[in-house]
């Protein structure tokens, strides 16, 4: 392995000498960019969740932004932050839809993921009041579509909301690649996390952060393939590239520890 900011991919039927703990821990530290999961799921396994979901996809929800668009089915926690009894009752509803339609992808992910990285936890969290979080959401890209330069940090986003989430020590994220796009859609993440000055690139009324925050940061590109499961640390800056061709649609949710530790993770979208 080796300490450059690139990938790791792993064959999971193959490799035989997982570190499990070792890449969790290279993710959380920023010392790898992208860890690659290829056969975490049986194939046939895989495609009876894409077959269960495509006619669904119809029901895709897109938020619009003034440099760009995020299209989902599902709730995403960030959208709801200052409104989170809307956001708990739309995951509700998402968690029992997916369930009535035998969608059990983000479930059989996390398990799986549990049993190849060493986990002693990897649930859905659940608020104190018994409120679950969403389970996972589908994202579409088509053609055309970039998602700009971005971040995600719960711990500073949820922070004074009273949600358990604010408490996380590390956030990081998965996400499986349903279909992949002809061209482009690669997801490109810099080595520089967010600090308090980069809000003078925030873009107003926009998604994301203007391209001059990165400065001279080294960045990796990784493009997905479908059957793909990859894992990042969100908190970098990091984007995805404008799409040609097919749709490229992915299933993905946040995870997080709280504490050092890294062996009880819990989840989230």
């Amino acid at each position: 392995m080796t300490e450059q900011w690139g990938r790791i991919v792993i064959d999971v039927d193959r490799d035989t000498d997982i570190d499990g703990a070792d890449l969790v821990r290279r993710l959380a530290d920023g010392t790898v960019a992208v860890v690659v999961l290829r056969n975490l799921l049986p194939e046939s396994e895989f495609d009876a969740n894409r077959e269960r979901l495509a006619p669904v996809f119809g029901q895709a929800s897109t938020t619009q932004y003034s440099n760009g668009s995020l299209t989902t089915i599902g709730p995403y926690l960030a959208k709801h932050l200052h409104e989170p009894d809307t956001y708990f009752a739309e995951a509700q509803k998402a968690n029992e839809f997916t369930e009535s339609i035998g969608v059990d992808l983000g479930a059989r992910t996390r398990q799986r993921l549990a049993e190849v990285l060493g986990l002693k936890r990897f649930d859905t969290e659940v608020e104190a009041d018994g409120r679950s979080y969403s389970q996972q959401n589908v994202r579409i890209y088509a053609d055309n579509i970039r998602t700009p330069l971005h971040n995600d940090n719960i711990m500073r986003d949820a922070a004074g909301t009273g949600l358990a989430l604010a408490d996380l020590r590390h956030q990081l994220s998965c996400v499986v690649c349903i279909q992949e796009c002809e061209d482009g859609g690669e997801l490109r993440i810099h080595r520089k996390r967010w600090s308090e000055e980069d809000n003078q690139y925030k873009i107003v009324g926009g998604l994301g952060y203007d391209e001059a925050v990165t400065g001279d940061a080294p960045a990796h590109e990784f493009k997905p393939r479908a059957g793909d499961v990859y894992l990042l640390n969100p908190t970098y800056y990091h984007s995805i590239e404008q799409v040609s061709g097919s749709d490229r649609i992915t299933m993905g949710f946040f995870f997080g520890f709280y504490d050092d530790e890294l062996a009880e993770a819990v989840a989230w979208i």
